[in-house]
């Protein structure tokens, strides 16, 4: 007992009042960073894996598509699932849906999300107990002090992943965006030149993959899904989901109703591609014309004050002079 009151003593008078607390919390994410990698690379039962095997032969067809579906995901996140994935359906599909808009298709994509939200936030906690600890010296902080400065690290970097996923998402739309009329116009010189729908998809596909890698990915997805026997309507309601923009979405609805109505989708293509065309250059001279206004306030700030100085500095200058001078 008196080892410990030693301790607890030294503890305070160097760390403050809240020193063995905060050497216990250290401790604590210290042996929850070793324990994980140990948990994650733990063999597997060899007890497990024989009873896996023997049930095998017995497992019905849709077990075997359920395999089929887990086999290619990561099995050390696979322990951790329940963990690591939200329990809601809703908010799963969500979350894969914002990460799949994201350009991130893993099936564990959802998994290192929040793993990753997870492993920063431990880290930023050992920053923050290290602004408090380490980095500070002899200054001594309130609780609250101390509160904020482990918490605002920890909660900036647990918040990043989210940061960076929202970023991605719009700048993958804006890229989208910018690409879709001209993957329409090679469309429709596919369709015109007598390929159908799915097969000036796949051509779409592979040449857009240089200039405009975002979209062409979406399309070869959609080519896939096509060739898997996906029926096409959901095919092209899915491709309009993932993308998230508005533009696609019309254009899946226009393709839905000509192939419903039996129209001509080389004609439906024509007119909505002008359409895009007109459009993206409204959206250029929408830019441009708010091109002076933003750069006004720039303008003046820059221009204003030196042109003051220049005009008023010298009569300034010799006001101050006489006024010194009658002095």
């Amino acid at each position: 007992m008196e080892f410990l009151d030693q301790i607890n003593t030294f503890l305070t008078e160097n760390l403050g009042p809240f020193g063995p607390l905060i050497v216990v919390g250290v401790l604590g994410l210290f042996m929850v960073l070793v324990a994980l990698p140990l948990m994650l690379n733990q063999p597997e039962d060899p007890l497990k894996k024989l009873q896996r095997s023997n049930a095998a032969p017995k497992a019905s067809k849709k077990d075997k598509k359920d395999a089929l579906r887990q086999a290619s995901r990561n099995e050390q996140l696979q322990k951790f699932a329940t963990f690591l994935e939200p329990q809601n359906e809703d908010e799963l599909s969500a979350m894969e849906l914002k990460l799949r808009q994201a350009g991130y298709h893993s099936k564990d994509s959802v998994r290192f999300f929040h793993f990753a939200q997870f492993a920063l936030g431990i880290v930023g906690i050992l920053i923050g107990v290290s602004l408090v600890t380490i980095f500070a010296g002899d200054q001594e902080f309130t609780p609250a002090q101390m509160i904020i400065r482990v918490l605002v690290p920890a909660c900036g970097l647990y918040f990043l992943p989210r940061y960076w996923i929202t970023r991605r998402v719009t700048e993958r739309q804006e890229a989208i965006i910018a690409g879709f009329p001209d993957t329409l116009d090679l469309m429709l010189v596919c369709v015109e030149a007598g390929q159908s729908l799915d097969q000036a998809i796949v051509r779409v596909a592979a040449e857009m993959k240089v200039s405009y890698p975002d979209i062409a990915q979406e399309f070869e997805v959609v080519a896939y899904e096509l060739k898997a026997g996906k029926d096409r309507d959901s095919v092209l309601r899915d491709f309009g989901t993932r993308c998230g923009v508005q533009d696609v979405s019309s254009f899946v609805t226009v393709m839905i109703q000509s192939a419903t109505f039996g129209t001509s989708i080389a004609e439906a293509l024509r007119v909505y591609a002008g359409e895009m065309r007109d459009k993206r250059v409204m959206r250029a001279e929408e830019a441009a014309n708010k091109l002076p206004t933003k750069m006004t306030l720039a303008t003046m700030m820059l221009t204003v004050p030196p042109l003051l100085v220049i005009l008023v500095g010298p009569s300034a200058k010799g006001i101050a002079d006489f006024a010194g001078g009658g002095g």
